[in-house]
């Protein structure tokens, strides 16, 4: 008779199963839970680091002092009751597509320990001002996790990042075999070429038949360790080199001049369409690292000129191509950073870190669009609804790609890290 996780739960409540230990009972529940339908085929995460601007972005508090409000004015949207920044009109004109979170909230605001946070789930280990990349040695990243459940669909890896890696997108505990395949280059950029995708000229077929045999014959004897993590990276390169799918996955110069142009010719313009590419042709999570977004200083002019214009252009594009291609209901589309900014306008004319209130984008991948779920108080300082926590946004994201999220995994030291630590589906997003 099968065990379920209901029946699991009342023996450990009434302490029928002796000696049963926490980890062992999870595990149980584990293997006894069933599998979630998966709503999203593919996740696209565009994180916009350093601290976007909520009060400033889609939760606007026009009521409030100069000092609090900023100089945006807020636009309606296509959404009757929704209103957005001025300076965001294309992504005003989509709000039917997407729904806002406005009650994300979390008590950690540095940008290396956020950022670990956000990707992984756990507090960070180390202080502030890590630069190590990726620094989450020991908890996997989202991407990870999901590379793990649900594996590889074709010849394109299942977890890319790009322009550079995530600084909390590594495999942690997991390895290397989980880790991101990284684009360490701008799309933008006329010269733009995915290293490792292009044999040498020097080097003919018969020769890097030979080469792969060897690769084979030495990965029987590997040790564990660097020389095991680096077998991984070039049986990934050599996979990677050997396909016309990934090839031509990876070859945005293929897309039409009007396609690119409606993107924007910026990093985030032309990560995006990239992104959608590569799910497209299989890639199960992209992330998409935007940086900039960390405005102590003068933060209108900068909003205004630099970074608004890129994100506007970007996010209603790709939502709409992924609409008009069919994929926006099975790719789950993620804007976000690490943390918010601070309510009131500091002396330097900028905003600082404020991780209590953060406004969040979900589109595609079953999610519910057209709303506004939560609420912060007058000065966007902090939720007045219940606060969704990032446990709470993690465990819908894992549901929404059909993610078992109470599976455990144990670290190589025998300590066992559910998949999400605590939190709740997003009941209102899905």
């Amino acid at each position: 008779m099968r065990t379920t996780r209901r029946g699991i739960l009342k023996l450990g409540a009434t302490g029928l199963i002796g000696g049963l230990s926490l980890p062992r009972l999870l595990q149980m529940q584990a293997q006894a839970s069933t599998p979630v339908p998966a709503k999203a085929k593919a996740c696209i995460f565009l994180f916009l680091e350093g601290g976007p601007s909520h009060i400033d972005m889609f939760d606007m508090k026009p009521d409030a002092a100069k000092e609090i409000r900023g100089p945006y004015k807020p636009v309606a949207t296509s959404v009757n009751g929704i209103q957005i920044c001025e300076h965001l009109p294309q992504i005003a004109k989509l709000a039917h597509k997407y729904t806002i979170l406005r009650s994300h909230s979390h008590n950690d605001n540095g940008h290396g320990t956020g950022y670990h946070y956000v990707m992984t789930g756990y507090k960070a280990d180390f202080p502030d001002g890590n630069t190590k990349v990726p620094n989450n040695h020991l908890y996997p990243s989202i991407g990870s996790i999901i590379t793990r459940e649900l594996g590889s669909k074709t010849q394109i890896p299942p977890y890319i990042a790009m322009p550079h890696p995530l600084a909390g997108g590594g495999p942690g505990f997991y390895g290397s075999e989980y880790a991101p395949f990284v684009i360490e280059a701008d799309p933008s950029q006329p010269d733009f070429e995915v290293r490792d995708l292009k044999a040498s000229d020097s080097i003919d077929a018969k020769r890097q038949e030979r080469r792969r045999k060897l690769l084979a014959e030495a990965e029987k004897t590997t040790a564990k360790g660097k020389p095991e993590t680096m077998s991984t990276y070039y049986r990934q390169a050599q996979e990677l080199i050997t396909s016309p799918e990934a090839r031509k996955a990876f070859d945005i110069s293929a897309e039409p001049a009007s396609v690119r142009e409606r993107y924007g010719h910026t990093s985030l313009g032309q990560c995006a369409l990239l992104a959608r590419r590569l799910v497209e042709s299989g890639c199960r999570f992209v992330g998409v690292d935007h940086s900039g977004w960390d405005h102590h200083f003068t933060i209108f002019p900068s909003l205004e000129k630099d970074m608004f214009p890129h994100v506007d252009r970007a996010y209603s594009a790709l939502l709409e191509d992924l609409d008009k291609r069919g994929m926006l209901d099975s790719t789950l589309v993620v804007l976000m950073g690490e943390m918010g900014r601070t309510p009131r306008v500091n002396n330097d004319a900028g905003r600082d870190h404020w991780s209590m209130a953060q406004s969040v984008l979900f589109a595609g991948g079953g999610i519910k669009p057209g709303q506004v779920i939560g609420a912060t108080d007058k000065t966007a300082a902090a939720p007045t609804t219940e606060p969704v926590g990032v446990p709470d946004l993690l465990r819908t994201i894992f549901h929404q790609m059909g993610v078992d999220t109470t599976k455990v995994y144990n670290t190589p030291q025998g300590r066992p890290v559910p998949i999400v630590d605590g939190g709740k589906l997003i009941k209102d997003l899905i």
